[in-house]
């Protein structure tokens, strides 16, 4: 195959997927988990390249550290669980759980530009407010899901042995993730 047939390929199985994420997650990440491909998790790669390209370099060199970190942190966790997987099925599984941060970022920046702060008292600004609640809320929940379903098929662990592993994961992000609020890169981390 040309690469224009690869580009072409991977991006309808890429819009698939983040359809099936939307619709069907479970059976998606079924499907992630067994025939993902490396060109899917490019283009996640390239739509955030593009998204921080114009909040500069800083910002996209800490998405990947924290992609990187995160990655880590699950081999680690992997091992002190002592169970078997495939770094590169993480790698791409973990990959698609960035798509509701990049949908929430994405979001935050076009509402920054349609109604810039301050937001008033008033009956409108508040329902603003809680639409935009509920929004990211809904958005964090999803995520979640994502996370679970990612550690739950690559791993192939129960609830109890995910949860060890979400004990020693959290912390080293948590730590990343406080580490760039300080350095001032992000107020809000891109996990």
């Amino acid at each position: 195959m040309d690469v224009l047939t690869v580009i072409v390929v991977s991006s309808v199985s890429f819009g698939r997927t983040v359809i099936g994420l939307v619709f069907r997650p479970y059976e998606t990440y079924r499907r992630i988990v067994s025939h993902g491909r490396f060109g899917e998790l490019a283009l996640v790669a390239f739509l955030i390249v593009v998204y921080f390209a114009f909040s500069g370099i800083t910002r996209v060199i800490a998405v990947f550290g924290s992609y990187c970190i995160t990655l880590a942190s699950f081999w680690l966790a992997g091992r002190i669980v002592r169970v078997k997987f495939h770094l590169g099925t993480l790698a791409i599984a973990w990959g698609y759980t960035l798509i509701p941060t990049l949908v929430w970022f994405l979001m935050t920046s076009l509402l920054y530009v349609i109604l810039p702060p301050p937001r008033t008292t008033t009956a409108l600004g508040i329902s603003f407010s809680v639409v935009f609640l509920m929004f990211s809320a809904t958005l964090l929940w999803w995520k979640m899901m994502l996370s679970y379903l990612t550690i739950r098929f690559v791993f192939k662990i129960d609830l109890p042995r995910i949860a060890l592993m979400c004990t020693i994961v959290i912390p080293i992000v948590t730590a990343y993730s406080a580490l760039l609020y300080y350095l001032g890169i992000f107020k809000v981390p891109f996990l």
